[in-house]
């Protein structure tokens, strides 16, 4: 099942700022909902992360790994990903995320591709679509925090 999502998020911190936390492993560990554990991988191209995540009646851990490409500092990034959940399925996509001036602050704009399958899969397009966004939206709250915050704690 293929599903897409994009949005954008409003700042108030400078674009470099942004950059930096978008980069810093332990700001994104706090900010993305159910993560247990996010390491830089040993080639510094990514990150190895354990998340666990309740989609409507299927609970699992996912672990996986994330990519990071065609990096432009600090304006923007491509994300992709991968995500074994055992018996709920696995979960893989991309992002490609963009950082400009707007307002004083920072405009990040994010477009989603993403595929899942096994049980997950079985849930429907509407429900898997509304936990997306949801967990979209909680990510993007809690780095908003982080950032005004300056320091990386949500």
């Amino acid at each position: 099942m293929a599903m897409t999502m994009n949005g954008e998020v409003q700042l108030d911190a400078p674009k470099d700022l942004v950059w930096s936390k978008l980069n810093d492993p332990e700001v994104l560990k706090v900010c993305i909902p159910g993560c247990e554990e996010l390491e830089k991988t040993e080639d510094d191209s990514g990150f190895r992360a354990v998340a666990k995540l309740k989609v409507g009646p299927v609970s699992a851990r996912f672990k996986g790994k994330v990519t990071l490409s065609d990096l432009d500092p600090p304006n923007g990034y491509k994300i992709t990903g991968e995500g074994e959940g055992g018996v709920a399925g696995f979960a893989k996509g991309g992002a490609t995320v963009g950082l400009s001036e707007k307002d004083g602050g920072t405009l990040l704009s994010y477009d989603v591709e993403a595929h899942i399958g096994g049980k997950l899969a079985q849930l429907g397009q509407r429900l898997i679509n509304g936990s997306a966004k949801k967990l979209a939206d909680e990510f993007f709250a809690n780095f908003s925090k982080a950032v005004q915050n300056g320091n990386g704690a949500a």
